[in-house]
């Protein structure tokens, strides 16, 4: 996987500012539009999430819009293949929903100069008609970071990662900052799991995890899996991209959910008006883009308070998840006293924050 670098220096090169068009398109045809999934539509997380999404615009616009959508679609060279599909099937815009996209998006853009290509967790600019769009998914990181923190007996919070890549990375060390600040005896057991959806392999990984003592579960894959294991385990866990509670009622403390449909709706919106721009946007919880889970019972009223407030701050720009003085793994010096991380730096990120145990895997 390559490593995702700041974003704004190919937009600026290439001059972003390219419009679809000035005129708003006809609309005796419904707009077309393509989504492709990494996941399958009922992986109950990450493809769940863009799927809903995807149906909220289309319950917005009515026959106005078109949708087509192909799931399971390997990162890579099947994708480049997916999208020239769609693009010659007539699709207006297209929204490529995985990191590992970004070479095959832009080739094909390249391609198709007059269809507008949305890339989600991207960070590949090589042609004015392809568009980023990412979620600021460590501010909900860092919100459960803190609560499994208070909630924990063994001091060891498992986490299931996905692949060694900055959006992975900042996540993992946006949760283990802030349960640190609230319990200084915190451990954290990483477990690369290497897929974004493996049912299987998020299990075993579960399971491993459970067994070196942890008895909360985080994860940044995309199946229920790990969430089934923690219930048989009496371990308590978190939700990824879509609230999974109905799949571990007892131990769901919460879960991370991606609230995209708002941006499908303005970004097709734009397209039928003839007015989308390339664009590069990294949203969170203020924007309404990154929202918690209601809350399980269990989660005691304190901490659930205490939850809300760090969401309210966030929300207020009073708090953000990176803020100084933190160190790195090694101990030398990243933010000083005060200082917060530049969107760059987090974007790169490539190192554990000081008191992270392990490394990451090349």
């Amino acid at each position: 996987m390559k490593r995702r670098t700041l974003l704004t220096s190919s937009a600026m090169a290439l001059g972003l500012a390219a419009t679809m068009g000035t005129a708003a398109l006809a609309q005796d045809e419904p707009l077309k539009v393509g989504f492709i999934y990494v996941g399958p539509v009922g992986d109950f997380g990450w493809t769940t999430a863009h799927d809903v999404g995807r149906l909220a615009a289309v319950e917005h616009f009515g026959d106005s819009l078109e949708t087509v959508f192909v799931e399971s679609v390997p990162e890579g060279a099947d994708s480049g293949r997916v999208m020239t599909q769609m693009a010659l099937s007539g699709a207006d815009m297209i929204f490529a929903t995985s990191f590992g996209y970004g070479p095959e998006i832009n080739a094909v853009a390249q391609r198709f100069p007059d269809i507008a290509f949305e890339h989600a967790t991207g960070y590949l600019q090589e042609a004015p008609n392809v568009s980023l769009y990412n979620a600021r998914f460590y501010e909900g990181r860092a919100v459960i970071g803190h609560i499994a923190a208070r909630m924990t007996e063994s001091n060891v919070v498992g986490y299931i990662a996905s692949f060694p890549i900055p959006e992975v990375i900042m996540g993992i060390n946006a949760a283990y900052l802030a349960a640190k600040a609230a319990n200084p005896d915190i451990e954290f057991r990483v477990v690369w799991a290497y897929t974004w959806f493996d049912p299987a392999q998020e299990a075993a990984a579960a399971e491993a995890l459970i067994e070196q003592g942890a008895d909360i579960i985080m994860q940044h894959t995309d199946s229920t899996a790990p969430l089934t294991v923690a219930q048989e385990h009496g371990a308590l866990a978190f939700g990824q991209a879509s609230d999974m509670s109905s799949f571990a009622p007892d131990v769901h403390l919460t879960a991370i959910e991606d609230n995209w449909a708002p941006y499908y709706i303005r970004r097709i919106q734009e397209r039928m008006d003839g007015t989308w721009e390339a664009d590069n946007v990294w949203l969170g919880i203020p924007d309404g883009e990154v929202v918690l889970s209601p809350f399980n019972d269990r989660i005691p009223a304190d901490v659930q308070e205490e939850a809300n407030a760090m969401i309210a701050a966030i929300t207020d720009g009073s708090f953000h998840p990176f803020t100084g003085p933190i160190n790195r793994q090694d101990g030398s010096a990243w933010l000083a006293e005060g200082e917060t991380a530049p969107d760059g730096d987090l974007l790169g990120m490539d190192f554990y924050v000081e008191g992270m145990t392990g490394e990451i895997p090349n």
